[in-house]
Order: structure tokens, then sequence, then C-alpha cells
């Protein structure tokens, strides 16, 4: 195991014991949660020679994680609340992200009735949004079919920020700036932490609202990311749910416009593109609409279906090129509920490339995906 990685069990064990002993004296309730997820998986074309391949991974449904919470009430309906929270790699043992202890959530806030305003690094408000309520798939599944909300959803967690989120009624609120969106690095595409003399530099802002009412919810959602040159990533988001009955019937669309490389670095860092340079002030563009449909067929039987489209222009393709190309993906979920707390599933999946998206999938233009897993919460 890399001595970052020892480093960090280390620092979350000693996290664990120091907030147990807070919790005693402050009085304040401290939870420790997780999930445990892992699947095996079968790709065709895992390669340039389209040989498939066998492997276990992180699961499909929500990746593995533990962590810490916690709330102390302060009295006059406001409370401190904070969580630290790492994802793990179940195949491995190895936390999902080598630089950080806690890569999923690191911060501390105060909330009330009128909503929670937190410092640290934690999830952008298009994440939550996409996570919690619009997108089928709660943010894609395995790393071949997340490409459009991961890409064009930025990255998906920002360092350095400050973050607010409020309910009222059924209207939902959220905000978010960053001060430097990565702090480990000079980052995708050149993000990083803060750089003297250069406010704007690597920074991000964003925005969500949604309203539920009855059977319907909509909301949408712009970010805007900046890398050390200031130059900029654009994300437009719009979606709407309807609950019919024991399922519900999902839309949305993602647009993006990079001048930053960031799409192509993430793709690239993920195992996604391979052979390409990437290319500041290239105008990437990508529109990406999705579509999906969940149908609680019984107390324990879940089905999700889902489909994801990506067209995109002056996307790079190697050699200091750009070109145009389509994506699309479609995706297929059963899930069974031995309990209240674990289940099994089975998923599988299809992606297709075109044009400059041929760079997105290792062999031939297409890909297809069969996984088995098992999934406890704790």
């Amino acid at each position: 195991m890399k001595t970052i990685t020892s480093r960090a069990a280390t620092a979350f064990a000693a996290s664990a014991i120091a907030f147990a002993c807070q919790s005693a004296f402050a009085q304040s309730s401290v939870t420790l949660y997780g999930v445990a997820d892992v699947s095996v998986r079968y790709l065709t074309n895992a390669n340039a020679s389209n040989d498939g391949k066998l492997f276990m991974t992180n699961g499909a449904i929500t990746n593995s994680r533990i962590g810490l919470k916690g709330t102390e009430d302060l009295g006059g309906g406001l409370k401190a609340i904070f969580r630290l929270e790492s994802g793990v790699e179940l195949n491995s043992g190895q936390y999902s992200d080598s630089q950080r202890a806690f890569n999923r959530a690191a911060y501390v806030g105060l909330a009330n009735q009128y909503g929670a305003l937190t410092l640290g690094r934690q999830k952008t408000p298009l994440f939550d949004m996409l996570g919690d309520t619009y997108d089928p798939l709660t943010v894609g599944n395995y790393f071949e079919n997340a490409w459009l909300p991961v890409a064009l959803g930025a990255g998906l967690y920002a360092d350095n920020a400050v973050k607010y989120e409020g309910t009222f009624a059924g209207l939902s609120i959220g905000a978010m700036y960053s001060f430097g969106t990565n702090s480990t690095s000079t980052g995708a595409g050149g993000f990083s932490g803060q750089v003297p003399g250069h406010l704007g530099a690597g920074n991000m802002y964003g925005f969500t609202a949604s309203y539920a009412v009855g059977p319907l919810s909509i909301g949408g959602g712009y970010q805007q990311n900046s890398d050390n040159a200031s130059n900029k990533q654009k994300i437009w988001n719009a979606n709407i749910v309807y609950t019919v009955g024991p399922a519900k019937l999902y839309a949305g669309y993602l647009h993006s416009t990079d001048d930053t490389g960031f799409v192509d670095s993430l793709l690239a860092q993920r195992n996604l593109v391979s052979g390409v340079d990437i290319l500041k002030g290239s105008g990437r563009r990508d529109d990406g609409p999705f579509a999906g449909v969940t149908w609680q067929v019984t107390p324990a039987l879940l089905l999700t279906g889902a489909f994801y489209y990506d067209h995109m222009k002056n996307a790079a393709i190697g050699g200091g090129e750009t070109g145009s190309g389509n994506r699309y993906t479609g995706v297929a979920v059963a899930e069974y509920a031995l309990s209240k707390r674990t289940e099994v599933y089975g998923t599988v999946d299809f992606n297709k490339v075109t044009g400059a998206g041929v760079v997105e999938l290792p062999g031939r233009s297409n890909q297809t995906g069969v996984s088995l897993g098992l999934r406890n919460l704790f």
C-alpha cells in the first residue's frame, strides 16, 4: 500500500477517536456511517485489441465510502454541523483518492430553519441536484457510463468552498463559491488552489434552484469554473421528474462550453479517453440530453432504465486536432433488497461513439458491460 494511503487511514482513525471524545464532552451527536458496495464486472472491447475484461470494481449504485457526521445544538434553533467522508475501494481496501484522507467531504458549518452555511471541501450544488433528485442513476454508475454528469458537471467536488443550502416549502436553493477548486495539484485543466494576485484564477461559482409540487419536480442550475489562466468552463442544466404511482419519469439536459481543457482532461484522467492533447481555448461544446425511468415493482425490487446522449464539437482527437462527434449510452439496473440495509443488483450497459467520440473508448466504437453486485449500508 502506498505511504500516502497509510497516512490517510491513520488520519481517519485518529479523527474518529478525536471526534468521539469531543462528542462525549460537548454532548453533540456524532455518527459513523458508510456504504460497502462492490461488483464483478465484464467489459467488451476493453483495450485497443478489443479484448474482453473480467474484474472486480467499486459498486454501481452508490460507490463505497466511510464517514463521520455530527451536530451540536447551540440553542435558539442554531446548530453546528460537520462531515468527514472518504471514498473506499472495496476490492483493494484503499482509499479512492491517495492525495486526500477525506476526498468526498471535509467541512464544518452552521444550520437553522433558514438553511445551512458550510465551509470546506464539498459537493457542488449541481452534483447535489443531479445525484439527489434528477439523474435516474444518481450521477452515472460505473466510470464508463458517468461521463456526462462527471465531465460536464465539472468534477462534482470543490476544495476551499463556501456553500449555502436552504429549503422553503417546495423551493430548494443552493449556491457555492470556491476560492480554488483543487488544492492537491494543478488539477485537471490547470485548476488549483489560490493564486497570489489573481483572485479569479482557479475559482468556481454555481447556483441551483428546484421546486416540487405534488408529483412534479423541476430544477435547473448554472456553474462556472476558471482555470489558473482564467479560462472558463460554463455549464447550464435543466431537469424534470414526474411521479406516476410506483414509477418516476426523468428528463434533463446538460450544456457545457469549455475553454479550459477540463472536459478532455477529466475524461483522460478517468481512462475514458487516450492519445489526445488537452487543448485550452478550443471552445469545446457539449450538448447532453438524458432521460430515464425507475419502477418500484415490489417493496424489494426496483428497476431502472436510463439513456444519455452527447453531441460534442471542437473535441480533442489527437495531434492538436479537434472534431465533432456523438456518444450514446443506455443502462438497465435491477436492485433487489434482502433487508433494509443490504441488496443485490445486476446491471447491463452499452456505449456507442461516432466521429470525435471514438477516442472515448479504448477499442471498437462500442462497448458493453455486464455486472453483478452486493451493497450494504451501515
